[in-house]
């Protein structure tokens, strides 16, 4: 009888062992509960770290967002009036005052003439000859169509490639009077001046060009309003 006791014991003891070593099916439920709710705690918190962290692209498309400077403009019409791309100019010209174009540093508010951004994106290919006030010394009348214009009085000389340049500052020498901020006083207006000194030893310096290109600021906005050129004038 004890032999028969001690059996049945070792074979209730080899259950127990078996059953704490391979679990029960709730044990075995109750595990994989928990497995699946660590995994979720595991990818709500990855997901939250991600969305606190700003993207690779985050500060650049922030950037691309940001209304363009008054340099940013003016380099990007400048690149335009290089390649009398017009329509281009008209895209950043002011809505409503247009494009004001001034032969000379003296803005004459009643001479100069003012196109708006339609009459603008045609002005290349008009064969209109148009009066631009008149040549300083002689007095004669500057009447041309804008392309000749613009070879003259606007591009006349590779400012993207030769200029120092400065924002609201009059670059090189003032041969006649200067009246831009008057105009277009600084606390609405922004310019960009592009000068190139002379390089002619023949002239004596007095080969210099500037452009200058004048903003209105549109809260941080900017829009064409002016194509100042300047040169020596006797």
């Amino acid at each position: 009888m004890i032999m028969k006791s001690m059996g049945w014991m070792t074979i209730l003891t080899a259950v127990l062992l078996l059953a704490a070593c391979s679990g029960s099916p709730e044990a075995a439920t109750e595990q994989q509960e928990q497995t699946q709710e660590q995994t979720q705690e595991q990818t709500q918190e990855q997901t939250q770290e991600q969305a606190q962290e700003p993207s690779e692209n985050q500060e650049t498309d922030d950037m691309e967002g940001q209304p363009p400077t008054a340099l940013e403009a003016a380099s990007t019409v400048m690149t335009a009036l290089k390649k009398g791309d017009m329509s281009q100019v008209a895209a950043w010209a002011h809505a409503e005052k247009g494009v004001r174009f001034s032969p000379y540093a003296y803005v004459d508010t009643n001479a100069d003439l003012v196109f708006t951004q339609n009459e603008l994106e045609g002005l290349m290919n008009d064969p209109t000859e148009h009066v631009w006030r008149t040549f300083p010394g002689s007095g004669e009348v500057i009447k041309l169509p804008y392309a000749e214009y613009h070879k003259q009085f606007v591009y006349d000389a590779d400012f993207i490639e030769n200029a120092e340049i400065a924002v609201d500052k009059v670059l090189g020498e003032e041969t006649s009077i200067i009246n831009l901020n008057e105009v277009y006083p600084a606390d609405q207006y922004d310019f960009v001046d592009y000068h190139i000194e002379g390089s002619d030893p023949g002239a004596d310096g007095r080969d210099w060009r500037s452009l200058r290109l004048v903003f209105e600021k549109i809260g941080q906005d900017h829009a064409l309003v002016g194509i100042v050129h300047d040169q020596w004038t006797p």
